[in-house]
């Protein structure tokens, strides 16, 4: 597989149904482990306070019913049959949404921007036949496009949605593995005990777990599908066992009118328990998040199959042993494990740590990626991304999220020590992702798959009420937990937004500033410069026009490389960019100026190399961008600056075998090596090099002499060495600014940048060769 480009997703998706029920088997431990484990605190957190068990079993019953409907409802009807369907080239999650959004209409917050990005072969988009200009969905994209109010509302929606999910990737294994530890209290141990080891367990298996990540979960991996079907086959037969032994009648609290009744008699008390009840579709979302995994079918196919039918056994097992139990009061009544007969009981309890284990590794890596889904796209600052796989996809560890993650993780599992409080953080998170797809799916649905409003009116009015009833009982829990993942998402939203806003100001600010290929030109060939020995490598976030940086560095010292290069390494809303089409090339400048513009694409899930790979795959590109340029009539003519902004997009050897190929080694020796079967392009001999380097070049088709003096000049800069030249940038907000830009750009934006990754992401850079232009900006 390539890692790059991780095509092996797309390539399975019409394979056998080997292939099919292969992929089904490896997302029961990749994506449903979390859901897998809520029966585990569902029962719990429903009688933690608000409601009772009484003897007549109307809550017990009226429970089981909402979980039956809610489960069969949201996880099977909404995701399943339809969310499903929105992936973006086989990846979904809230991010996919707003990309296909951005796709069909400019509503994309990324500044730079190229109509060359919607040539990609991943930029596809759905279109209906014959579209007919009239109709809403053309009126919404028309309207999207014209308010900027509108554009922001969805970023912040995309934003939300991500930030919840951060806030559900600290509350889930908090919950997860403290349910999953509570059981070892009911072993051997007075219940005045409980207090002095649960947390203590809790804290220890959770470090343990934070501390494995930079492994990878694929070392561990092939662990994970068989604890959870272990776990569901468990906790299925459990089920079974409960129901033949105590109440074969239970399946009649399935029906509708138990839900009603459950109200009508609990009241208020009912509608605050529904808090808890929410919780049984917690990681539902992570069906869609981590489709990129898997294929739609495999999903399907697993949850239909397996997952679907074990958790409802499951908790009509749990509902029928509490039906016939009733007559302790303490709140351990209504827990899991009171139901698991005595002889299981203990390697129960190591099987759900276990599963509480996995599930709590599914959503701590799906907060991986959705950390670095923003970053790419500019919404959060940039960090170190470790990839520790080189054949699974998408398997990513972020050093400092992790550390941060396991820091708040155990703040809430020592502060809340308790599953009730827990539970209503976890549910408040999971529900407002789920209301934030609902929203976003039904834009999706006019804007993309052209469906009539009435059916997206539909599906917001049924979905979003039953989602909003939840969000609306979890929200009345503010103070008892609920209020954690606001302050969660608030705390990530105000970094998201400052560093998105600061990001934004600093390009408008370059764009502003950028000096004109007409200034270029009228420096002449030298540029009215000393022109020394070496490639010039500037980074620069510009896709055109020449950078101030040059200007500035110009200005300062009259002396730069016989080759220039301003590369520009950028996100596009596609989630990958395959390696062919990554490298977009261009002159700056006539050519005998030397001077090239290298956009280098990527998606926003794709793998950023940070090898001397991709110093390699530059300057392949470059050559062969020279060589299948097409050169001008008569060879000489001075191109109009236009002309010098046609980009044209290049292959490497990574990807084809055509093309040329640069050889080089370290050894200080002028002798220049014959090659029999292909055409050999050498520099001029000089006597003091550092590297030899050598373009090998296909015999055909031919190349022109100018084309050839090109390429001598780029080896012979190459071998001279590459010099980075980076901005480094002090951006303050302008003379008269408010007080919250003031403060949002000196110190949020400021303190952000200092303690973020370089935005040369993409390169490794040496320090012996880098050389920093510092300006300073006012936005």
């Amino acid at each position: 597989m390539d890692l790059e480009t991780g095509t092996y997703k797309n390539l399975v998706k019409r394979e056998s149904w080997r292939t099919v029920l292969t992929l089904a088997y490896q997302s029961l431990g990749i994506v449903y482990g979390d859901l897998s484990t809520s029966p585990l605190y569902v029962f719990k957190s429903t009688f933690a306070e608000d409601i009772d068990h009484s003897e007549t079993n109307e809550e017990i019953y009226g429970v089981l019913s909402f979980v039956f409907w809610t489960i069969t409802l949201v996880p099977l009807i909404k995701y399943v049959f339809i969310v499903l369907k929105a992936d973006d080239n086989g990846e979904g999650g809230t991010f996919a949404l707003y990309s296909l959004l951005c796709r069909h209409a400019r509503v994309s917050s990324l500044p730079n921007n190229q109509l060359a990005d919607e040539e990609l072969s991943s930029y596809k988009k759905e279109i209906s036949i014959d579209p007919d200009p009239t109709k809403f969905g053309s009126r919404l994209k028309s309207t999207l496009e014209k308010h900027r109010v509108l554009q922001r509302i969805l970023l912040i929606l995309a934003l939300v949605g991500a930030c919840m999910v951060i806030g559900d990737g600290i509350l889930t294994p908090a919950i997860s593995v403290f349910s999953a530890v509570s059981g070892v209290e009911q072993l051997a141990m007075p219940k005045e005990h409980h207090k002095y080891i649960e947390v203590p367990i809790a804290c220890v298996i959770l470090i343990g777990l934070f501390a494995l990540q930079h492994y990878g979960t694929h070392r561990v991996g092939f662990l994970f599908a068989p604890v959870v079907i272990l776990w569901l086959f468990t906790i299925s037969a459990i089920g079974l066992y409960n129901i033949f032994q105590w109440n074969p009648h239970v399946y009649q609290a399935l029906s509708p009118y138990y839900m009603y009744n459950f109200l009508n008699k609990t009241q208020k008390r009912g509608w605050m328990s529904l808090g808890g009840i929410l919780l049984c579709i917690t990681g539902s979302e992570a069906m869609f998040a981590d489709l990129g995994h898997s294929s739609q079918l495999s999903i399907k196919i697993a949850f239909t199959t397996f997952v679907y039918p074990s958790l409802i056994l499951a908790y009509m097992g749990q509902a029928a042993y509490l039906s016939r139990h009733h007559m302790r009061a303490d709140d351990y009544d209504v827990g899991f494990y009171v139901s698991v007969p005595d002889r299981i009981k203990f390697p129960v309890v190591v099987i759900a740590i276990l599963a509480a284990v996995v599930g709590s590794q599914a959503i701590i890596t799906g907060t991986f990626s959705i950390i670095n889904q923003c970053s790419s796209l500019g919404c959060f600052p940039r960090v170190k991304v470790v990839h520790t796989s080189t054949s699974i996809h998408g398997q990513i560890y972020i050093p400092e999220i992790n550390w941060i993650l396991m820091i708040l993780c155990l703040a809430v599992t020592i502060g809340f020590r308790d599953t009730r409080r827990l539970g209503n953080a976890s549910g408040l998170a999971v529900i407002t992702v789920m209301l934030v797809t609902t929203c976003l799916m039904s834009v999706v649905m006019v804007l993309c798959w052209h469906q009539s409003i009435f059916r997206a009116i539909c599906f917001v009015f049924f979905f979003g009420t039953i989602e909003a009833l939840y969000f609306a009982a979890s929200l009345i829990k503010f103070l008892e937990g609920a209020w954690v993942p606001i302050a969660l998402a608030l705390f990530f939203m105000i970094v998201m937004y400052i560093w998105h806003f600061g990001t934004l100001k600093k390009y408008e600010f370059d764009l502003q500033n950028k000096v004109s290929v007409d200034w270029l030109l009228s420096l002449g060939p030298n540029l009215g410069i000393v022109r020394v020995r070496g490639v010039g490598l500037i980074h620069t976030e510009l896709v055109s026009g020449i950078p101030a940086i040059f200007s500035h560095f110009v200005t300062n010292l009259p002396a730069f490389h016989q080759v220039l290069v301003f590369l520009c390494v950028k996100s596009v809303p596609v989630p990958h960019v395959e390696h062919e089409e990554r490298f977009l090339l261009g002159h700056v400048g006539p050519r005998e100026y030397r001077v090239y513009r290298c956009i280098v694409r990527y998606g926003y899930r794709d793998v950023h190399k940070d090898d001397m790979e991709f110093e390699k795959d530059l300057f392949c590109s470059i050559a062969e961008f020279i060589r299948t340029q097409k050169s001008n009539t008569n060879g000489t003519d001075e191109p109009s600056a236009n002309d010098n902004e046609k980009m044209m997009v290049v292959r490497t050897p990574s990807t084809s075998t055509e093309g040329i190929h640069m050889w080089e080694d370290n050894l200080d020796n002028t002798e220049m090596i014959a090659t029999l079967e292909e055409k050999d392009v050498h520099p001029p001999e000089v006597k003091r090099t550092r590297k030899r380097v050598r373009f090998i070049v296909p015999e055909s088709p031919k190349i022109d002499r100018g084309a050839e003096e090109e390429l001598e000049d780029l080896m012979e800069a190459r071998e001279s060495g590459v010099a980075y030249i980076l901005g480094h940038s002090y951006v303050k907000a302008k003379q008269g600014s408010s007080l919250m830009k003031k403060l949002a750009i000196n110190y949020g934006y400021e303190f952000l940048r200092r303690n973020s990754r370089a935005s040369t992401h993409a390169l490794s850079v040496p320090h012996a060769s880098t050389l920093e232009v510092g300006m300073g900006y006012h936005v």
